[in-house]
């Protein structure tokens, strides 16, 4: 079934509204910055509030890193190499994946309670 899905859409004529492009590049780029904020401001700060926050720090710069995974797929679809893009999705939830352990720890460290 979802095969036929894909094969359905490849087949299919898509019209791109006018606002996607700038959009898509637009949250892309503030979510790249926002993650960097964190992650700057989370190592920054990890020394004061423990190991906790240096695990959220590290969880904001896996997603970072799933931004640049993003790019580089970016461009194996503009320069159409086929091995790029393949190898790039077959591991394109790793960092996200990380991210959340990462996340997990952090909240596993989290020892005092108010």
């Amino acid at each position: 079934m979802f095969m036929t899905a894909i094969v359905m859409l490849a087949q299919t004529e898509f019209h791109t509204p006018t606002y996607f492009a700038p959009t898509m590049i637009a949250l892309f780029v503030l979510g790249a910055v926002v993650w960097l904020v964190a992650a700057v401001l989370g190592f920054a700060r990890a020394r004061a509030f423990g190991p906790a926050v240096r695990w959220f720090s590290f969880a904001a710069v896996c997603l970072i890193l799933f931004h640049l995974q993003f790019i580089a797929l970016g461009f194996g679809f503009l320069t159409n190499d086929r091995n790029l893009v393949l190898s790039l999705l077959t591991f394109f939830n790793v960092f996200v994946i990380l991210a959340a352990v990462c996340a997990i720890i952090g909240f596993i460290k989290l020892t005092s309670t108010r």
